[in-house]
């Protein structure tokens, strides 16, 4: 049994569609310790995937202290009432934001750039202290045909005149139900931090302007200055069977999948 918090949220919705015997955790929103636990007792849930968070930067950004309570705070709470259950924790791309070198980033080299990238890397940092076994997974960007959020899908395909996107930024982009779909192998990685997504050699405007001309959308792509490059190395999660299309093959695949072509 899976016991799912955020459930209600973009990731947390498409792991309770696509995972087997999935129950959903209640809202997380002011909990105490004694809260946490008296939840996770009563699931009889050996596995949890903790996907709750506050990800938008600027809402971090403008209130640390929420941002901590959400992002470390909680999900101490969850690891310290685990107790020998699998725990699941999504983490972030952000924890690269700062860094200097190119990429694409391997898991020991990370620079948090912002207030929820540095949250995030603490949350990382103090879950696997108290529990070894806990698996973080820096998700990327994330996409799929979802009303609810803006995301990469959506933002192409409300575009009405142009999207700006830069030929010297490279990252990883990921579909959100292969994210759901390697949850089962998630669950059986060794404790431990992985980079959990797409990979790419193609900069974000070469990725864009691919997708612009599959989906027969007539916008302008205009190339903009760089920011951070936010580009990982998945090769460690690879080697235990966890596997994603590329980039490109992602979006082929979301495209085909939501009748977008």
């Amino acid at each position: 049994m899976i016991l799912l918090t955020g459930a209600n949220g973009f990731v947390g919705h498409k792991i309770m569609e696509i995972c087997k015997d999935t129950v959903a955790a209640p809202s997380l929103c002011n909990v105490t310790q004694e809260d946490v636990k008296s939840i996770i007792e009563e699931s009889d849930a050996d596995v949890i995937i903790h996907t709750a968070a506050i990800s938008d930067i600027g809402a971090c950004q403008a209130d640390p202290d929420a941002s901590y309570y959400a992002n470390v705070q909680i999900p101490l709470f969850i690891a310290k009432a685990s107790k020998g259950r699998k725990l699941i924790c999504f983490s972030s791309d952000q924890v690269y934001s700062g860094c200097n070198e190119e990429g694409p980033y391997l898991e020991d080299i990370v620079k948090p750039g912002n207030i929820y990238a540095e949250h995030k890397l603490e949350m990382e940092q103090r879950l696997l202290e108290i529990n070894p076994n806990a698996v973080m997974l820096r998700a990327e960007w994330m996409y799929d045909f979802y009303l609810k959020k803006s995301n990469y899908l959506m933002n192409i395909i409300n575009a009405r005149e142009f999207v700006s996107f830069s030929s010297r930024q490279f990252r990883g982009i990921t579909y959100l139900k292969e994210v759901a779909e390697n949850m089962e192998k998630a669950i059986t990685l060794p404790g431990g931090v992985y980079n959990f997504g797409s990979e790419t050699t193609k900069s974000m405007y070469e990725i864009t302007q691919e997708f612009i001309d599959l989906l027969g959308k007539k916008v302008k792509l205009e190339d903009i200055p760089a920011r951070h490059n936010l580009w990982m190395n998945c090769d460690k999660a690879k080697k235990y069977g966890v596997k994603f299309s590329n980039v490109t093959d992602g979006l082929m695949k979301c495209a085909v999948d939501n009748n977008l072509i």
